[in-house]
């Protein structure tokens, strides 16, 4: 077997900082000269630039002169969070009082500012609601707040619909009009840009002129602002790894909210050596769980707390969560892996384009996970759905290279009307509600419209790597070199090489993990991992060679450091 890997190739730039093979890398990237690579706080796009943000301000500064009672509506992904966190915090040191947040149980009111969600605020008094992470395709909240005499403010970034809400103001970066560079800021880095306007505007009006009110530092959010970022999966353009790169910074520093501390200790991971995966897959998973299981309320009170010790107990609990969600998303891969091993593919039957998946007993906070390990395995996309108490299904799904989820869902939406009852999303991933009876057609029409979208090259997985690395280059000091040319993510991705090795040692550690001892070609012996690898498959007492594509890592062991491949993708040789 082999493994099928296209290498990035681009001339590198010339740098008197970067060694080649980094320039190579960088430039494999779009990265045209080390001048991108400047990550200092000066560079970020400035907010002028955002379309409808000086509305936003007005409307915002007059809710504050007035006294008026303001409503956040989050979400309850990571995201949603750390926008609720930034926004809420970022108001109070502008000098706003009158501030509360309300983000929708995912199991009692789904998605964004529903009429349903609008109902609350008004028990609860808002005279003004500003959402964050979502509001885009609320047309029915908005129309029925804007009904009972509230203003609204949108502020999202996802990809909108042909029709708008009717809000007071909306900034969203991707709205056909808004001319600001990059689309791919995540909802709390709209949020993040509101409030620096929001600052910007105060200081001309002298609120800040005869020093009695300080001006508050913003930046101070940038620890909340990389996490939303990288939990969120957003491409990693110059902007938002500026975000990202400050936000880190101030982590490692221990400049960050207690909540965020907490998060690592309970995880035992260090923060002054954090780096942007640690984002995505220590901290976000721990706070996304309460949004999953429970209620994310649990997760931005862990965010907004400022007592390092109470932190610790709210951290404690979302730590909790993540252990029953990891046990609930392990039964839920199980029966996932059970229903595709009856579907019985073979070269005759072959692996659908599209796969739709559905167990009655599911749990709806799961479901976006469990597409997402299907998809990785089988490199098709994926929905996977679980029920609600009226009738219907709530789905998740992930796509792969070259299929634009939304963009899919609504040609699905144009050709079949009534089919999805709501739906929303980017390109790699997307939600939506059918009836529980359409299950099978829309498993149909799925499979169909893939079919159409993707053909058998694009449903090929390929490994992008950047290409083999010289024993030389195999050390210590170029693993930190990578690390310090971060933050990588979505669209920027981590360095990763690839080779054939000779495979000297190969046994199963905590259960599902392929530790092994492999020889470069040049004669180094190298310690290597690979995760959750098919226990089917591996360990191979057959294989004398094995061909990797990995990334590099500094292991620590009861005080050692020493290099480590982390496995992405193995073939026995």
């Amino acid at each position: 077997m082999t493994l099928n890997i296209r290498r990035r190739t681009a001339p590198p730039f010339s740098s008197q900082h970067f060694s080649d093979k980094l320039c190579e890398i960088l430039a494999s990237r779009g990265v045209s000269d080390e001048q991108e690579m400047q990550y200092g706080a000066g560079n970020l796009l400035h907010f002028n630039q955002l379309n409808g943000i000086e509305r936003a301000v007005e409307i915002l500064l007059d809710v504050k002169a007035t006294e008026q009672s303001l409503l956040i509506v989050g979400d309850f992904d990571a995201d949603g969070a750390t926008s609720t966190a930034v926004l809420t915090l970022g108001l109070a040191m502008l000098g706003f009082s009158n501030v509360n947040f309300l983000v929708p149980n995912r199991f009692e009111y789904g998605y964004g500012l529903s009429p349903e969600i609008v109902e609350l605020a008004l028990a609860q008094g808002a005279q003004c609601i500003i959402t964050v992470d979502n509001g885009i395709s609320s047309i029915e909240g908005v129309a029925l707040a804007k009904q009972h005499g509230l203003r609204v403010i949108v502020t999202d970034h996802h990809l909108p619909p042909e029709s708008l809400p009717n809000a007071d103001a909306i900034v969203n970066p991707n709205l056909s009009d808004c001319q600001f560079p990059s689309k791919n800021l995540a909802g709390v880095g709209v949020a993040f840009y509101l409030l620096l306007a929001l600052r910007a505007e105060q200081e001309k009006r002298g609120v800040y002129a005869d020093q009695t009110i300080t001006k508050p530092n913003i930046a101070s959010l940038l620890d909340l602002v990389a996490l939303g970022t990288v939990a969120d999966v957003v491409p990693m353009d110059r902007n938002n790894r500026i975000l990202v790169h400050q936000g880190i910074q101030r982590i490692r520093s221990g400049r960050c909210r207690p909540g965020i501390s907490a998060i690592l200790q309970i995880a035992k991971k260090s923060a002054h050596e954090l780096q942007a995966s640690d984002l995505g897959f220590v901290i976000g998973p721990r706070l996304n769980a309460a949004g999953r299981l429970d209620d994310m309320s649990v997760g931005i009170r862990c965010l907004l707390e400022e007592d390092s010790h109470k932190a610790y107990a709210i951290a404690a609990e979302l730590e909790a969560l993540n252990q029953e969600r990891r046990q609930i998303e392990q039964d839920m891969q199980q029966d996932a892996t059970i229903v595709m091993e009856q579907m019985q593919f073979s070269d005759q039957q072959r692996l659908p384009s599209g796969i739709a998946l559905y167990q009655p007993d599911w749990h709806q906070g799961i479901v976006g996970i469990v597409a997402g390990r299907v998809k990785e395995k089988y490199f098709r996309p994926v929905f996977a759905f679980a029920s609600q108490d009226d009738g219907l299904l709530k789905g998740s799904g992930r796509s792969i290279t070259g299929l634009h989820l939304k963009d899919l869902l609504e040609e699905m939406s144009q050709r079949y009307p009534g089919l999805l009852k709501k739906f929303g999303g980017h390109a790699a991933a997307a939600g939506l509600t059918i009836a529980k009876a359409d299950f099978q057609q829309f498993s149909d029409v799925f499979e169909q419209l893939c079919a159409e979208s993707l053909d058998e090259n694009a449903l090929q997985q390929v490994w992008h790597t950047d290409g083999a690395l010289t024993q030389s280059e195999l050390d210590m000091q170029f693993v930190q070199t990578l690390q310090q040319a971060g933050p990588f993510g979505q669209a920027f991705p981590e360095p990763s090489f690839d080779g054939v090795f000779t495979l000297e040692d190969q046994r199963i550690v905590g259960a599902k993990h392929l530790k092994m001892q492999v020889r470069h070609e040049q004669g180094m012996l190298l310690d290597a991992i690979a995760f959750n690898v098919d226990l089917e498959q591996w360990p191979n007492s057959k294989a004398r060679q094995v061909q990797l594509v990995y990334k590099l890592d500094i292991n620590e062991f009861r005080g050692r450091r020493s290099l480590q491949l982390i496995v992405d993708a193995l073939a026995a040789q």
